[in-house]
């Protein structure tokens, strides 16, 4: 007598199938939902800039319309020629490049050597030394505004750009502290490994820790070139001649004379202008901000 094997009841996989398709719908309601919400904010952080751009063209009756003019009727695109000639725009961008790309290049250099020294060199006393650069952050600049701008007068380095850049060439603490603690991941054994090896601390550096710290380097690098090219206090306390004066300074002095004239359309534009480098630099290389905030979140 044949048997006849018996099989498994039609309505069984339904029962695994319907959670799977409630659980897809459930991610997909999700997903919109998150999208929605990551919309109306990146509209928000948007919609300032949008609007700096349209007032840069518009007339000055438009400024001051009610209800508000979203778009000019005819755009006054000549604001950004009248900006290049009637304020020290140039001058302020070459001053503001030379400070932040001095100051970013070369302290990003010496602030990844301190942070690999204070992380992986046998030297006395280094924590307590890190500790002594931690405590330099809860000094607020206010306090040492004052006997600073006495030492650089006595330098005779008012009136130039040297105080925005020498003392910053030295390195940046929050740099030095987030590379230090990224490299506290990396194992002390490739390190005595490469010595071993009759490598030197400088060859280690160069050669197998810079590329480990890459991504690290490059976000503090744009981070910092953000601080210091936005950077209003220290310019204006050092700088008075009108050529060498950096950007920031510029747009406020604009802001001084034209305000009262209520060419608000002259000062967008020249704020929108000076948005300009920062924006670019963000966009290429937002990759390494990102990367290097994933990287600080792992350990191994």
């Amino acid at each position: 007598m044949t048997t006849i094997p018996t099989l498994p009841r039609a309505g069984r996989p339904a029962r695994t199938a319907a959670p799977a398709r409630g659980a897809r719908r459930e991610s997909r309601a999700v997903n919109v939902i998150l999208f929605v919400v990551l919309a109306v904010f990146a509209i928000a952080m948007v919609a300032p800039l949008v609007w700096m751009f349209t007032t840069a063209i518009k007339t000055k009756a438009e400024v001051f319309a009610l209800p508000p003019v979203l778009w000019p009727a005819q755009p006054q695109w000549d604001t950004f020629v009248r900006m290049w000639n009637e304020a020290p725009i140039l001058s302020g961008f070459r001053n503001s490049f030379i400070v932040a790309s001095t100051v970013t290049i070369v302290g990003s250099a010496t602030s990844a050597i301190a942070a690999f020294a204070l992380a992986k060199l046998r030297l006395p006393g280094k924590n307590a030394i890190f500790l002594g650069l931690l405590t330099g952050l809860m000094v607020p600049y206010p306090t040492i505004m004052i006997p600073q701008f006495v030492m650089f007068s006595r330098l005779h380095w008012v009136d130039t750009l040297l105080p925005l850049i020498v003392p910053l060439l030295f390195g940046n603490i929050i740099m030095i502290f987030f590379i230090r603690q990224y490299l506290e991941t990396v194992p002390d054994s490739l390190i005595e490994a490469a010595k071993i090896d009759g490598a030197s601390y400088l060859t280690i550096f160069g050669r197998m820790i810079v590329p480990m710290i890459r991504p690290a380097i490059a976000a503090q690098f744009i981070l910092w070139f953000m601080t210091i090219w936005n950077d209003y206090l220290a310019p204006i306390l050092y700088l008075n001649s009108p050529g060498k004066q950096t950007l920031q300074v510029v747009i406020a002095n604009l802001n001084v004379e034209y305000a009262t004239q209520r060419d608000y359309p002259l000062i967008m534009a020249a704020s929108f202008v000076a948005l300009l480098p920062i924006l670019v630099v963000f966009l290429v290389f937002q990759r390494q901000i990102i990367e290097s905030v994933a990287l600080t979140g792992t350990k191994g």
